[in-house]
């Protein structure tokens, strides 16, 4: 597991560095623009997608949201912005397509990478249905 967190974490510095995100310069809250809450995902329900989603999640988000999407990864301590609680109202709260545009586009001010040219477009929606899992009951 120490390896995967370790890999992880040089992938994500280094898709950072090297400019694979597209930095969407606000300087409150991140949102998503409107026209983001009308992309649909096309794998809501699928269970399927939600184990590969965990699975992806593992790897990809983990190091900094933790385990359960706390925020709280080992990743977390490292940097500046607290990672996102995906398990909170705020997160969940927001649209699939919302969450879908942030994975892909990223924003490099709060050091979140764009996972576009990475992860499929199916993986990342496998990731927003396995995000909604974390919802606090």
């Amino acid at each position: 597991m120490k390896k995967i967190v370790v890999v992880a974490v040089l992938c994500i510095t280094a898709f950072t560095f090297l400019g694979f995100n597209h930095p969407i310069l606000q300087t409150t809250e991140w949102i998503a623009p409107p026209e983001a809450d009308k992309i649909k995902n096309p794998l809501i329900g699928d269970v399927k997608s939600v184990d590969a989603g965990k699975a992806l999640y593992t790897i990809y988000c983990a190091p900094c949201h933790g385990e359960k999407g706390k925020g709280d990864g080992p990743a977390s301590t490292s940097i500046k912005t607290k990672p996102a609680d995906h398990s909170s109202q705020k997160i969940q709260k927001q649209s699939d397509g919302a969450i879908f545009w942030k994975l892909t586009e990223g924003r490099a001010t709060l050091e979140m990478v764009s996972y576009k040219l990475v992860l499929s477009e199916k993986e990342r929606w496998s990731l927003v249905n396995y995000i909604r899992t974390l919802s606090v009951k």
